[in-house]
């Protein structure tokens, strides 16, 4: 089957940093762009970042620049998310996707969603 796993939420205070993992299983992503969406109570569900299958295109959401930074590694079918200087308003629950068509900004371009890691930052 194949599978989105994320991990690496959790609560951190304002200012500090997390990094998020998005594991694949079944199937290899290496091909695919992939994105990092978040989505608070709510809300919509809103794009993060996106890179290209090869690393060398990076897409990212104006609340997050200069703090955000999404990586992969292709050998471990692995993307993450390092999240710097966090804010409260970042809290959310943080999904990774695919991207299969499209816009890379907007989540219906997107399939083989993960479960979601929760990311809280308290003030």
């Amino acid at each position: 089957q194949d599978q989105l796993v994320e991990s690496g939420g959790g609560l951190v205070q304002a200012g500090g940093s997390l990094r998020l993992s998005c594991t694949a299983s079944g199937r290899t992503f290496s091909s695919y762009t992939m994105g990092w969406f978040r989505q608070a109570p709510g809300k919509e569900r809103d794009f993060v970042a996106a890179l290209s299958w090869s690393g060398g295109r990076t897409y990212y959401a104006d609340s997050v620049k200069g703090r955000f930074t999404i990586s992969r590694d292709n050998a471990k079918n692995t993307v993450y998310l390092q999240m710097n200087s966090l804010k409260p308003e970042d809290t959310a629950v943080y999904y990774c996707a695919a991207h299969n068509g499209g816009s890379y900004y907007v989540h219906t371009s997107y399939d083989y969603w993960g479960q979601g890691t929760q990311v809280t930052v308290s003030s």
